[in-house]
């Protein structure tokens, strides 16, 4: 994960985009350096987020990001728009020739600290199919971190991904309660026995845990572990990439 740095027209933005394209390409020549499979890039310093929507300096900003970071690598790429901004996700994909996004409120409706979040697959894929980006996978959070659940609580896991995989998702995200969280194993291994798709690990990833979920997940998504101390918002740390890439070599072993 590339969490880009907070982007023009939000509160904490102090780079212009030149400056902020110079670091995200920075940091991934460092995960490409250590062997990294793919890169999702994310706006999570954008902070507070808005809600299903962002203004066109981030959709321009997030597209001359992602478009350096193209020139960089043949390898998968993906994105994520927060919060919720999946369509403007897919058109930066679009535009930056990026093969995936990471998609929240997929299905059934959820209360995150930005508000309410209603269900988006019906308007995404409709949109998708519009713009002709069918080719971009759309990856998509479950039961989703940082947010209330309640009023789905009658609503199971396995009910959960059972109808994101009816919606068309791509693959499905199963994360811990919030960023750096780490996720129930016994919830990956429910979903790896529920469904066909994909199943990714999307938070709390480290080198001293990615054994117990190796046998049951597809994919992993890693921000904070990689960075400096363990924390999203510093820069990322070569050391760390290097000694989870090393596990990561010898469970493939």
């Amino acid at each position: 994960m590339i969490h880009a740095g907070a982007l023009p027209g939000t509160p904490s933005n102090h780079l212009s985009i030149r400056e902020l394209t110079d670091q995200a390409v920075k940091e991934a020549e460092i995960y490409l350096s250590h062997g990294i499979d793919s890169i999702l890039v994310e706006n999570m310093h954008d902070v507070p987020y808005l809600k299903n929507y962002v203004g066109p300096e981030i959709v321009a900003s997030m597209t001359a990001i992602c478009v350096e970071i193209r020139k960089l690598t043949r390898k998968p790429l993906g994105i994520q728009i927060l919060a919720g901004a999946n369509k403007e996700a897919l058109a930066v994909a679009q535009a930056a020739s990026f093969e995936y996004i990471r998609a929240e409120g997929f299905v059934f409706g959820h209360l995150a600290d930005e508000g309410f979040m209603e269900s988006c697959a019906g308007e995404l894929f409709r949109y998708r199919k519009a713009i002709g980006a069918e080719d971009i996978a759309v990856y998509t959070d479950v039961k989703k971190k940082h947010s209330s659940h309640a009023v789905t609580a009658d609503i199971s896991l396995e009910e959960t991904i059972s109808a994101a995989e009816f919606f068309l998702s791509n693959g499905i995200i199963i994360t811990g309660l919030a960023t750096g969280k780490e996720a129930s194993v016994e919830e990956v291994k429910k979903a790896a026995n529920i469904t066909k798709l994909p199943v990714i690990v999307g938070s709390g990833i480290t080198a001293e845990n990615i054994s117990a979920y190796w046998d049951f997940a597809d994919a992993f998504i890693v921000g904070s572990y990689f960075k400096k101390e363990g924390n999203w918002q510093n820069s990322v740390d070569p050391q760390r990439v290097s000694l989870l890439m090393e596990m990561v070599r010898m469970l493939r072993q």
